[in-house]
Parts: structure tokens; sequence; C-alpha cells
């Protein structure tokens, strides 16, 4: 089968997608990459020595790369709307970043733009695709917690601290910029507890700014917060376990990362070191009946298949799997990876968490 051919936009050398995609796309033999392009000449070029592919200063030249199938759309939320409806415009396929948009509007945009024209999509939600969250919903379904009763989820989001290197990263401190400890650690570490647990059936929330600014360290300056950096959810999953979840920016002296499942005859905990679970290497403990404590679970082999193994716990893994299962639904005509419906199903939620903290009432979901 002829790959797959890639263009990246937001393919520095530096950032997520030379962390991630590049290798990612490396380890897939479906895919290929044949394009990227930054916003300067000079990092374009060092873009085109690095990977040895045709680069552009202009994402209008990688669009039209006739040997560019799949746009992966790799840069601030800000720029999403324009970037990604310009590539479904020229009819190909976008691989985008979560969020999606920024904001539900664009979001919903985006989703029909894609829709009416009937290209294939995928969003970057890849924390469900790690081995360890893969073996615990195999366990819940095979019945080793019995019936789930509740789940506590307790993290953080890394960034929105007290401090950051230089005013590049202020980026993240407006809520404008729709990047949030909401809608990018919240929601990244949600899309895995859905996909294991179940959707919410019913949600409250508090979110809460705390910190009131952030200190640039290369200058002394400071920048307002003006994004809730304190996320305090609590619903109802469809079959009735209740769910707790709190994220918080910056980071904690204890534990950055802790899942805990439980049921009427077992438990299972996933924990981290860092706390954006999408990009963590994960954890899973577990115990049942008699055990009077969790001890780690052996994850086997059939579940990290498919990924070479210096990538496999890694979250360049979890970005590849992706990358394979979307090359086996386009192979076979199903639809099982996150798109940009799925997209939308989950800024519905995240406006939907906004409405609770902002009216004090539980919402319901369909």
């Amino acid at each position: 089968m002829t790959p797959i051919g890639v263009g990246i936009i937001g393919a520095s050398t530096s950032g997520w997608a030379s962390i991630a995609h590049v290798p990612a796309i490396a380890a897939s033999p479906e895919f290929e990459l044949r394009a990227v392009s930054t916003s300067r000449p000079s990092t374009a070029e060092a873009a085109a020595a690095r990977y040895g592919v045709s680069a552009f200063h202009d994402h209008r030249d990688l669009i039209a790369h006739p040997g560019v199938d799949l746009v992966v759309v790799a840069v601030k939320v800000t720029e999403h709307l324009r970037l990604i409806s310009a590539a479904l415009e020229a009819g190909k396929m976008v691989y985008s970043e979560w969020p999606l948009g920024n904001g539900l509007a664009e979001a919903q945009q985006l989703a029909d733009q894609a829709a009416k024209a009937g290209i294939r999509t995928v969003v970057g939600l890849q924390g469900r695709y790690a081995p360890e969250v893969r073996l615990a919903r195999d366990l819940i379904r095979d019945g080793y917690v019995g019936r789930v009763l509740g789940t506590i989820m307790v993290g953080s989001g890394m960034v929105w601290g007290g401090e950051v290197t230089d005013p590049g990263q202020a980026y993240w401190f407006d809520k404008a910029n729709g990047a949030t400890p909401l809608t990018s650690a919240t929601l990244h570490a949600l899309d895995p507890l859905h996909f294991v647990l179940g959707e919410f059936e019913s949600i409250a929330a508090n979110l809460v700014v705390g910190r009131k600014h952030a200190t640039i360290v290369a200058d002394g300056s400071t920048v307002p917060f003006t994004v809730p950096d304190q996320v305090a959810l609590i619903g109802t999953l469809d079959g009735g376990a209740a769910a707790s979840i709190f994220y918080r920016g910056g980071a904690s002296r204890g534990d950055n990362f802790r899942w805990e499942i439980n049921g009427t005859d077992g438990d299972l905990v996933l924990t981290a070191d860092w706390g954006n679970m999408q990009v963590a290497a994960l954890k899973l403990a577990g115990g049942r009946g008699a055990d009077a404590t969790v001890q780690p679970l052996e994850v086997p082999a059939s579940y990290l298949a498919g990924v070479p193994a210096e990538l496999s716990r890694s979250a360049p893994g979890s970005v590849a799997r992706l990358y394979r299962q979307f090359a086996r639904d386009l192979a076979d005509g199903t639809r099982t990876v996150p798109d940009f419906g799925h997209a939308l199903g989950r800024h519905k939620l995240i406006d939907a968490i906004e409405r609770a903290s902002a009216t004090g009432t539980t919402q319901a979901l369909a």
C-alpha cells in the first residue's frame, strides 16, 4: 500500500510535533512525512535540514503540496480555525491537536465543514491509546472490579503555575487563547476516563482563578491570570457510578496524577509522576477479593505490540497507536478514532462544565 503522505504545520525542530508526531509517523509504515511548515524562513530551513523533507514558512504551500494527503495542525489553538479550514477547503484530511477550536462555536464550524465535505479527520486525544488505559478498560469489562461504584481523579496541569521562563509562554494564562487547565489538561484526562467508564450523565463544577498573576523569569515582569487554574468537577456517569475530578494548575509536591476506580469486588489505580496523563508514563496497579492493597499489574505484550519498544511506553507511542488505528479505519471503512465529531462532543462537555460553574446548577448531559 502506498503510504499516506503527511504534512505538519508547526513542525519546528523543537516542540510537540518534533517530540511526538515525527517519531510516531516514522514508526507507522502506513504514513510518510513529506512536508513541514513553520512560521519563519529560518525555522523552515532548520526543519528541512532536520527532517529531510520539503519545508515552507507559509501553510498554504504545505497544504498545496501534491504529496500531502493528511495535514497535521500542531500550533496554538488560536490558529486552528484558519489553518484547519484552509486544509479542509483543499480537500485534505486533517489531524488536529486538541482542542479542536477556540471554543464551542469554532469547533462546531470545523466539525460541520468536515462533515459537509465528507473528509476524514482525527483529533489528538491520544490518552485513550496508552497501554495501561486500554488494559484497565478490558479488566473492568471482564469484571475485575465488579460493578463500578465510583472514580476519583486528581492531576496537575504542570503549566499554569506561578512562573514561566519567557514571555512567549504567557499565552497559557489568557483565557481568550483557549488553552486552559480545563480545555487542555483536564479534558485530555477526561477523554480516557470516559473511554474506560462511560460518559457523564450529569455534572456540577467549580472553576476557580486561584493565582492572580504569573512571573516571567526572563525579565521579572508579571502577567495576569484569567484562566481558572483550579478545576473541580463532580458528577454521575452512565450506569450510576459517582465521579470526582480535580485538576490544578502547576505542579504538586505530592502526586501529580492519580486515578482510582473502585468497584464492588476490586480496585484499579493509575498513577504517573507527570500530571498531563496524555503524555505521561503511567503505572497500573490493582487489587481484588481478599487483597489488602493494590499491587503493580503487568501489561501484557499484546498491549505494547505494533509500536517500536523504544516508543511503546511514551507519548510518541500513544500518538503512533492513534495514527495506526486511523490507517486501519481508512482501510476498513470504520470510524473508531477520535474525530472532529467526537471533539465537538468534548467541546460541548466543556461548555456544560462552564455553565455549571457559572450558574451553580448541575447540568444534565444527553
